[in-house]
């Protein structure tokens, strides 16, 4: 597979207009106001699993207008005082999945809490969309209420997954000054959103992020929920405008200028579902400190094992244990033969 987008040496300096309007800001705000308040405190509960070394709770905590969103949070068996928390973001048309399920084990084996968020309607989610549709719906999201930022089904993810930092501060072993926000393609866009609209994490880990600069990656992207919005522009070319417009309160790389927090982001050269300038567009607007792994010859499956060791170094770094802090100077040495 030949490299889908600009040279790297162009990627590095690519830096679009913003697409933010002048109310984008009062926007979220307003549906801050409105709409992230209201519902019971998070509910804790404990489950059995075959897990001999982690804890887990099924959480419900209030969404999008007080709604009961879902969420598993992982504890390590063996712990002592207050935990640092990673709070976890889902792939398009996933879910929280099971106790269990293998690529959720990561953050809490090292020695965090990590509350994994459901996301609301998508295929394998636990969660119903406050709009009346069931949960675990296959259908595309993209296209869902575009047609006013008001409706759009993404305004209802984005509240969840700011509620959902403070759903998990609400827990009592949780240190509620170390929390990082984390996730890969729509995860990685939601991790970018709530590090905009909250001042609670101090870190964002966002793997190939999706949902950003929504423009440039309509026309590019091949593969992925990117065509959804092609489908429906090629459907209704009348209402492409308005389409567009929507999607600049959501896009990813006007919540990166208005992100502080520590950041290291990923990128895949090859990656056809978010192409890599739609994934540097956020990570050039981004006003925090920052750093990006490029993985040359990867897709959207991003660096694996790879990417997974430099995330822990990396919270190793802002949390400060000695462990990690000493994985992080081990790939640096990596990193600068490379």
């Amino acid at each position: 597979m030949p490299v889908l987008d600009l040279p790297i040496d162009q990627l590095r300096r690519y830096l679009p207009e913003s697409t933010d309007l002048p109310d984008f800001d009062e926007f979220w705000r307003h549906t801050l106001a409105e709409h992230g308040h209201g519902g019971s405190a998070a509910r804790f509960e404990p489950v059995a699993s075959p897990l001999e070394t982690i804890d887990t709770y099924d959480v419900t905590f209030p969404g999008f207008d007080g709604q009961p969103v879902k969420a598993w949070l992982h504890l390590p068996r063996h712990r002592d005082g207050e935990l640092p928390c990673v709070v976890q973001y889902m792939g398009y048309g996933t879910g929280r999945g099971t106790p269990v399920t293998l690529q959720n084990l990561l953050y809490s084996a090292a020695g965090y809490a990590n509350l994994i968020v459901d996301n609301r309607g998508q295929a394998g989610s636990d969660t119903v969309d406050g709009d009346g549709t069931q949960a675990a719906q296959a259908s595309g999201f993209l296209t869902k209420g575009v047609l006013s930022p008001e409706t759009f089904y993404y305004r209802r993810l984005i509240v969840d997954a700011v509620r959902a930092v403070r759903a998990a501060t609400e827990y009592p072993e949780v240190d509620a000054t170390r929390v990082a926000v984390a996730g890969g393609s729509q995860g990685a866009a939601l991790a970018l959103a709530t590090a905009a609209l909250d001042d609670t994490p101090i870190a964002v880990l966002a793997d190939l992020p999706f949902l950003s600069h929504v423009r440039r990656a309509a026309d590019v992207a091949s593969a992925g929920p990117y065509l959804e919005l092609t489908e429906f522009g090629r459907a209704r070319p009348e209402l492409v405008d308005r389409m567009f417009t929507t999607l600049s309160y959501f896009d990813g790389m006007n919540f990166a200028a208005r992100s502080t927090a520590r950041a290291r982001f990923s990128v895949a050269l090859m990656d056809d579902v978010a192409p890599a300038s739609t994934v540097f567009a956020a990570y050039n607007h981004y006003a925090g400190q920052k750093a990006i792994d490029v993985y040359p010859f990867n897709g959207h499956e991003g660096g694996g094992q790879l990417a997974a060791e430099r995330r822990l170094a990396f919270l190793g770094d802002i949390f400060g244990d000695a462990e990690t802090l000493a994985e992080a100077e081990r790939l640096a040495e990596i990193d600068s033969l490379a």
